[in-house]
C-alpha cells in the first residue's frame, strides 16, 4: 500500500480523550488530550490559542494539526483546551473571557493537570495572545521551556521576559517575517530583556501561518526545540496510521 501525503486535514493514529479542567475559581475548561497510540511520551506540549475574541479557540489550525500529527511522528503528548469562555465542537469553557487577566489560573490548572498525569518534558506553546499567557504567568510554572508562534507583545512586559530570563528555561520565538501585529524588525528590540532566546525569522510567513508551507515549516521547529535529536518530521506515512478526524487507536 502506498504511503499516504500529509495534507490539511490529515489526523495519524493517536489516543485521543476529551478532558475537562478544574481551575483554582472552579471553573471546568474542556479540551483534548492527544498522545501517542505507543504510549512512548517524548515531549508535552501544553497549548494556548489566539484571541478568542477574534476566532481563536483549541482548533486553530495549527495547534490542531499539531494535535493530529505529532503524536505519531514525534512521540509528542498535545493538551488542547479552551480558555474561559472560548468555545470549539469540543464544548465552551465555562466563564467569561477576561482579557488575559483570569486566564492565569487557566494556565496554572492546564499545567497542573498535565503534571497530575504524569505527563513528562512539560512545553507551554502559545500562538498570539496565548504567547501572552505564556509569558506574563509560564515562567514560575512546572514547564521545561516555552515556544511563542507570532508574538504580538500586547499584554507581556518587560518584566514579564525578564522573569522568564532569570529561570533559565529556554524560550523559542518564532515571528513571521509579515506580521501583521510584530514584524521582526520590532520583535528583536522588544525582546532584548529575554536574553538567551532563540528567535527565528520565518520568510514569507504571515501572523495565522496560513499554508501547509508554514504550518510544516512551524512543526519542524516545535520539534526541535522540545526534542532536539529529532529530525525533519517527514511529509508522507504510511496509510495505515492515518486516522479518521476525530479516531483514536
Amino acid at each position: 500500500m502506498p504511503d499516504t501525503e500529509i495534507g490539511a486535514m490529515t489526523m495519524l493514529a493517536a489516543h485521543r480523550e476529551n478532558i475537562d479542567i478544574v481551575t483554582e475559581d472552579g471553573l471546568t475548561l474542556v479540551g483534548e488530550l492527544a498522545v501517542p497510540a505507543s504510549g512512548r511520551i517524548a515531549a508535552t506540549l501544553i497549548t494556548l490559542h489566539p484571541l478568542p475574541t477574534h476566532g481563536g479557540f483549541m482548533d486553530s489550525h495549527v495547534l490542531r494539526k499539531a494535535a493530529g500529527r505529532l503524536p505519531a511522528l514525534a512521540d509528542i503528548a498535545v493538551l488542547r483546551f479552551n480558555t474561559r469562555g472560548t468555545s470549539s465542537p469540543r464544548g465552551t469553557s465555562q466563564g467569561r473571557f477576561d482579557e488575559g487577566v483570569g486566564e492565569a489560573a487557566d494556565v496554572r490548572a492546564a499545567v497542573r493537570f498535565a503534571v497530575d498525569r504524569g505527563l513528562p518534558h512539560r512545553w507551554l506553546l502559545g500562538w498570539s495572545f496565548g504567547t501572552e499567557l505564556a509569558l506574563k504567568y509560564g515562567a514560575e510554572l512546572d514547564v521545561d521551556g516555552a515556544i511563542l508562534m507570532s508574538p504580538p507583545f500586547h499584554r507581556a512586559t518587560a518584566v514579564d521576559l525578564e522573569g522568564w530570563a532569570r529561570s533559565g528555561k529556554p524560550v523559542t520565538i518564532l515571528v513571521p517575517e509579515f506580521d501583521e501585529f510584530l514584524p521582526p524588525e520590532r520583535a528583536i528590540p522588544a525582546f532584548a530583556p529575554l536574553v538567551g532566546a532563540h528567535m527565528i525569522t520565518v520568510d514569507g510567513a504571515k501572523h495565522l501561518w496560513v499554508g501547509e508551507k508554514y504550518v510544516r515549516i512551524v512543526l519542524d521547529y516545535i520539534v526541535q526545540a522540545v526534542t532536539p535529536c529529532s529530525g525533519p518530521l517527514p511529509t508522507t506515512v504510511p496509510t495505515e496510521i492515518v486516522s479518521a478526524p476525530g479516531g483514536s487507536s
